[in-house]
């Protein structure tokens, strides 16, 4: 097992100095469960800053995602209550070393999830509802350039995330087809579907309860999880204003400063 302080410091070096890096795998060897040790060392940092763990997210679920960032596989990372944002509350991006947005359909839970043997019905039966959101991504790699193992060390590009203010039981949709249409500053950027998430955004959810199952780990009632991001995301700067609107979920809409 690798010394992980160094790839630790490095990543919350970036986010205190908001300062992209050269990605870790350039200088260091970093196979996945080193990255998933780093990872889980952020979060820590993070929690014991006084954050508290509120729950997941998925990264790299679609295929134009994949092929945007050069990777051919989903990722995960973990949710902080300091990621949070209110619905109407304006962001400011010096926050942040280069955000990013993109839409996604949200999961809260109603109970646990675990096991290696979790199905899209299972996520949907353990579902209190649903929301269209907004993952605020931010690389600490300078350019978005990074191998699937730095990925995962920097918690999935984990940033911020808002809900929009429309919840929906999940049985009253079909969320394959729960189309989504986003914008920039009044003009239309994409559209997607539920579907263009591993199929259905709730398969996206059941991957990353068997994943977790490998590492004795799960899912807890009242957690969010992110399923990931429906369209490629998008640079955002001050002045910005993102909408993301949902069939039957309604919009989501971010100011940025």
């Amino acid at each position: 097992m690798s010394d992980i302080a160094p790839f630790v410091d490095r990543l919350l070096g970036a986010v205190r100095d908001r300062q992209g890096l050269a990605p870790l795998s350039d200088t260091m060897e970093l196979d996945e469960p080193t990255a998933l040790q780093v990872q889980d060392a952020v979060v820590r940092a993070r929690i014991e800053a006084g954050a508290v763990l509120v729950g997941a997210k998925l990264g790299l679920t679609s295929v134009a995602k994949q092929k945007q960032m050069n990777v051919d596989r989903p990722a995960y990372g973990w949710l902080t209550s300091d990621m949070q944002i209110d619905t109407g509350e304006t962001v400011h991006c010096d926050r942040y070393i280069q955000p990013r947005v993109e839409p996604e359909i949200a999961f809260l839970l109603g109970r646990d999830l675990e096991g290696p043997q979790v199905t899209a019905a299972h996520v949907l039966a353990a579902t209190e509802a649903v929301f269209g959101a907004v993952d605020v991504l931010d690389s600490r790699y300078a350019g978005y350039k990074f191998t699937f193992n730095d990925v995962v060390a920097d918690n999935a590009s984990s940033a911020g995330f808002v809900l929009g203010g429309t919840a929906l039981d999940p049985y009253g949709l079909d969320l394959r087809l729960t189309g989504c249409v986003l914008e920039q500053n009044g003009g239309l950027v994409s559209t997607a579907a539920g579907a263009s998430v591993m199929g259905h955004p709730a398969s996206s959810v059941a991957w990353l309860v068997r994943t977790l199952a490998a590492r004795g780990l799960g899912l807890e009632a009242g957690q969010v999880v992110m399923a990931g991001g429906m369209t490629e995301a998008i640079p955002v700067k001050p002045g910005d204003t993102v909408v993301a609107s949902f069939d039957r979920l309604g919009s989501v809409e971010i100011a940025f400063r």
